[in-house]
């Protein structure tokens, strides 16, 4: 009884319409053979048991649908079949119900006879065909609505877990990167290996806590860069500078993006005093890092697999993907910001 009761408060708009179509119908009917207004006409119990033997029929075809459907897809020949089935069962079904009534209350002369079950017949085949066609119709509806909302769930999950796997790739690169400064730093400046230890732990904590966001706020990427530069200069000085340009932005963009990018600058160009790597970061519409080529010689070629990381994230949350512009005397990469 409960699981009727709830299918019921489950299907409840599409009943509703059931019976406010068989209301409209049975006015039509009626007005069509009386050729006038009265208030017999607006009476509902013709659509109230039109309803009732509507519902027989929707338990007979989803009887059918359960027991020979094969697949979560359907074709043409098996609707077909299933349909058929259906009506003749519900016609079935019909036929009996109306023979037990008619035998209940002495009138099975008058409701058997040949010309009634003829008429009868037809006029059940045709609601059957129309209501039947009402519910496959709501049914394979429901049925597509529930499984986009499963793709849907799928692709989420499945791109939470694209994403957590790219970000594992990262941290590690980001801690080797840095643990190297530092070993050389012990080496020739304790003092300023001390302080770039002292930088790096809170750094890191950063980094830490946004591993597991998708997106974080520019404006805390942006002071996160700053902090993350101030260590690249422990190594290298002032043979690279960073510019920051920008307007406040309320959107988002993938952590640690700007850091990858820096790091990038620095690791393909070699800069000095005298002729020093400018990274500049423009904010305004999306945010760009661009920097002046100065190419280390004889560097190796690198895979690429940092930007391409950084890409497949994009690709993951955004259409709008990330842009790389190389010429023969700068780089950049914008990246895109995230509405909120």
């Amino acid at each position: 009884m409960k699981a009727i009761v709830k299918q019921i408060s489950q299907n409840r708009y599409f009943l509703l319409f059931i019976l406010l179509f068989a209301y409209v119908q049975s006015i039509h009917t009626r007005i069509g053979i009386r050729r006038t207004l009265d208030w017999y006409i607006f009476t509902p119990e013709a659509a109230v048991v039109t309803l009732i033997s509507a519902c027989i029929l929707f338990f007979v075809i989803d009887f059918f649908i359960k027991n020979w459907q094969k697949s979560s897809t359907f074709s043409i020949a098996e609707i077909l079949k299933i349909f058929s089935s259906s009506l003749l069962t519900y016609l079935l079904v019909m036929k009996i119900i109306g023979f037990l009534i008619a035998f209940a209350f002495g009138k099975i002369e008058k409701n058997f006879n040949q010309e009634v079950v003829i008429l009868s017949t037809f006029s059940d085949l045709i609601g059957g065909f129309i209501y039947g066609s009402f519910f496959l119709a709501y049914r394979y509806y429901k049925k597509n609505t529930d499984y986009q909302k499963q793709l849907a769930l799928y692709d989420h999950a499945l791109s939470e877990s694209k994403i957590n796997q790219l970000k594992a790739q990262l941290n590690p690169h980001f801690l080797f990167n840095n643990l190297n400064i530092l070993d050389q730093l012990i080496e020739e400046d304790k003092r300023a290996a001390s302080d770039f230890l002292n930088e790096f732990a809170e750094i890191y904590r950063y980094v830490l806590e946004v591993s597991d966001k998708k997106l974080v706020a520019v404006e805390e990427e942006l002071a996160f860069a700053e902090k993350y530069f101030n260590l690249i200069q422990y190594k290298y000085g002032k043979a690279y500078s960073l510019q920051i340009n920008h307007i406040k932005s309320q959107g988002k963009i993938i952590p640690l993006s700007l850091q990858l990018l820096l790091e990038n600058a620095v690791q393909h160009n070699l800069g000095s005093l005298t002729n020093p790597v400018l990274v500049t970061i423009n904010l305004d519409q999306a945010i760009t890092v661009s920097n002046n080529s100065i190419p280390k010689r004889n560097s190796k070629k690198t895979s690429g697999r940092a930007l391409n990381n950084l890409k497949e994230q994009y690709a993951l949350l955004t259409d709008r993907q990330v842009e790389i512009f190389k010429t023969e005397t700068g780089f950049a990469v914008t990246l895109p910001i995230i509405p909120v």
